[in-house]
């Protein structure tokens, strides 16, 4: 508990640094990630995160010392690098471009690594830490750190709010953007611009091995909570956000615990939450809806049982057992017995003695559902010209789903019919 108030009141300076810095990190590659995601450009991040790592030596081996400004210039240069390479490579080539991101992922990477080793053995005192890179460095955040993380924040957020019109478009649907005349090609140029720059300065955090999770974890997690762009990343940012803080704290509370791994730890908890419990695409939600339709579905399979036999013996409020009822449908015992409790649960049928009846308010909807079942036939005889015998397990899968607008316009459509192609009488309920 101790440990808790003195990392909520940031006493210690250091903390305010690394939580503000992280923070904004999050928040700024998850902004940027949610156009990466909706381009389905995701490897693209983690190809941008591995060719960063030359640059970042490159730019200590020029400069000498390990300035995030210049670090940063040296990784926007490779990154920008890998990414016309990767361009170039599937324009020009039979190469697909998965198979070009992996070439420059491994080669640039590769480098990377030299080039680092060869620092490590230079003797350059100044070179201690620089390996923190791979992994992130979020512990050692510094006030110089965070005027550079929050100056370019600022820019990625100018510019995603200036050309929020456009970077939208070319997410969704770049043939149109050309065809209306916008210039994609330099906003795909400026879009990954800020890309680089994303993933450029979140590797402080993270290092280049998690950067990708940086990038994209949030907006996929966010795109579970909306159909909205603009909500999309809006939530995105606050995963961001929120995980920088949680990384930060469980590595302040439990100093052997890394801060970027627990970053991402944090985002993908958000992200697996998101699809568990999302309250409409969420697998809950979705178990749910499934659940509700098989029961919607039982119900009418059972009522058209009765419907079926009233057809036949010209009784629709007989007595039916649940031997009759299984003779008309191919269901099993326990199907049965669970669909005729949910009818009776509705008032739909109701028990006498052994037997089953069906109910006024029950024939009604019985009726309904024989209609569309035998509209759906017709109107596949009549304007797909399906022959009879074949229309039937369409219209069975069919039926379930008819809106009553969609019941009204095939009623239109085909002219109120009296009977199907089985010359069946379609029931009209008055």
């Amino acid at each position: 508990m101790n440990s808790t108030f003195q990392f909520i009141s940031f006493s210690d300076p250091n903390v305010l640094f690394v939580v503000l810095g992280t923070m904004i990190l999050g928040a700024s590659a998850a902004i940027v990630g949610c156009f990466s995601f909706l381009r389905k450009r995701a490897l693209v991040g983690d190809a941008i995160a591995h060719s960063i790592l030359p640059g970042v030596c490159l730019a200590f081996m020029v400069s000498g010392s390990k300035n995030p400004f210049y670090l940063i210039i040296g990784a926007f240069i490779t990154g920008w690098l890998s990414l016309l390479l990767i361009d170039g490579i599937t324009r020009t080539t039979k190469i697909k471009s998965d198979t070009a991101i992996g070439i420059i992922l491994s080669v640039f990477f590769g480098v990377g690594i030299l080039l680092l080793t060869s620092i490590q053995h230079s003797g350059n005192a100044a070179q201690a830490g620089l390996d923190k890179f791979l992994f992130g460095k979020a512990a050692s955040l510094t006030k110089d750190d965070i005027y550079v993380f929050s100056s370019i924040a600022i820019v990625l957020v100018i510019v995603v709010v200036l050309f929020y019109k456009e970077f939208k478009l070319i997410s969704f649907n770049p043939d149109y953007a050309k065809v209306i005349g916008l210039p994609v090609r330099f906003l795909e140029f400026l879009l990954a611009t800020i890309t680089v720059l994303a993933v450029a300065v979140g590797i402080q955090a993270v290092g280049v091995v998690l950067m990708a999770a940086l990038l994209i974890t949030p907006a996929s997690g966010a795109r579970f909570w909306t159909d909205k762009l603009s909500t999309m990343i809006l939530i995105a940012t606050l995963f961001g956000a929120a995980s920088g803080f949680l990384g930060s704290y469980i590595s302040y509370i439990a100093p052997a615990m890394p801060t970027g791994p627990w970053i991402v730890m944090c985002l993908s908890l958000l992200t697996i939450g998101s699809i568990w419990f999302a309250p409409k695409t969420g697998m809950l939600s979705k178990f749910r809806v499934q659940k509700e339709n098989n029961r919607k579905i039982l119900i009418e399979n059972v009522l058209k049982l009765f419907y079926h036999l009233g057809e036949r013996t010209n009784g629709f409020k007989d007595e039916r057992s649940t031997t009759a009822l299984l003779e008309t449908r191919d269901l099993r015992i326990k199907e049965l017995q669970r669909g005729l409790n949910l009818l009776k649960q509705s008032h739909w049928v109701r028990k006498k003695g052994e037997n089953w009846v069906i109910t006024e308010s029950g024939l009604t909807e019985a009726k309904r559902i024989i209609k569309l079942h035998r509209l759906w036939e017709m109107y596949l005889n009549q304007r797909l010209k399906l022959q009879p015998d074949h229309v039937h397990n369409d219209a069975e899968a069919i039926e379930h789903i008819i809106t009553p607008q969609l019941e009204i316009e095939l009623e239109k459509e085909l002219n109120y019919p009296t009977k199907d192609p089985h010359e069946s009488i379609i029931p009209y309920n008055e």
